[in-house]
C-alpha cells in the first residue's frame, strides 16, 4: 500500500507507544473496533517489535507500521517484525535506500522546506511534518503549499483532537498522527472501551 492510500484509510494515525506487548492485541483490537485501522507503533520501547508483530498477526483488518524509525537497522528490525509502513521524525538518504531496498513504504519527516525538496527528489511525495506544532503548524502547512503544490502531508507533534479539524482543513493534508487516541492511563488502565470512543471520535473528524 503507497504513502497516498495508507493515509486515506482515515483522518487520524494514532501513534502508539507500547510499553507491554502483552496489551498489544487488546489495544489494536480496540482501535479497529473505533474505525481506525492504520496503526503506528513507535519504536520507542523494548517491547515494540513483539507489540506490531503481535498486532499484525493477531488483529484481522489492523495496518500495523513503525514509527520512530532513524536507521537502516531500525528499518531491517521492524520489517522483519511485520511492519507494513514506516513512519520517521527525520529524513536521511540511508534510510531511504533502506526502505526502497526493503519495499516498505515510507513516510518521511520533515520540517524546513530545504527537508521538503531533499524527500522529494528521493522520490517521496508523502512526507510527515514533524514536530508539527514546533515549526509552525497551520501556517507552515498554508506557505508550503504554494511552492509544493504536489506534496502531501501528515502532520504529527503537539496535534490534539481540538487542533486536528484545522489542521485537515488544509488541502496538503492527508491526516494527522496524534498520540491521544491511546493515553497511558487508559492502556495501563486496560480501558479499552474509552480508548474504542476515542478512536471512534477521530473517525469522524472531516478531511478538507
Amino acid at each position: 500500500m503507497d504513502a497516498l492510500t495508507l493515509l486515506r484509510q482515515g483522518p487520524v494515525v494514532p501513534v502508539i507507544v507500547v510499553n507491554d506487548a502483552a496489551a498489544a492485541v487488546d489495544l489494536a483490537h480496540a482501535l479497529v473496533a473505533g474505525g481506525v485501522t492504520v496503526l503506528e507503533v513507535t519504536l520507542r520501547t523494548k517491547a515494540a517489535l513483539a507489540a506490531m508483530r503481535r498486532m499484525r498477526d493477531e488483529v484481522p483488518g489492523a495496518i500495523v507500521g513503525a514509527g520512530t524509525l532513524r536507521n537502516r537497522a531500525q528499518l531491517e528490525a521492524a520489517v522483519d517484525a511485520g511492519a507494513l509502513f514506516g513512519v520517521s521524525p527525520g529524513f536521511t538518504p540511508e534510510l531511504a535506500a533502506a526502505a526502497r531496498a526493503a519495499n516498505l513504504t515510507l513516510i518521511p519527516g520533515v520540517a524546513t522546506p530545504s527537508e521538503a525538496m531533499r524527500a522529494q527528489d528521493e522520490g517521496f511525495n508523502v512526507q510527515k511534518l514533524f514536530p508539527a506544532e514546533a515549526v509552525g503548524g497551520i501556517k507552515l502547512l498554508k506557505s508550503l503549499a504554494g511552492p509544493f503544490a504536489d506534496l502531501r502531508f501528515c502532520p504529527t507533534g503537539g496535534i490534539d483532537i481540538k487542533k486536528a479539524p484545522e489542521y485537515l482543513a488544509l488541502p496538503n493534508v492527508l491526516a494527522v498522527g496524534g498520540s491521544w487516541l491511546t493515553p497511558d492511563d487508559a492502556i495501563a488502565a486496560r480501558d479499552w472501551d474509552r480508548i474504542t470512543a476515542l478512536a471512534r471520535e477521530a473517525t469522524q473528524l472531516a478531511r478538507g
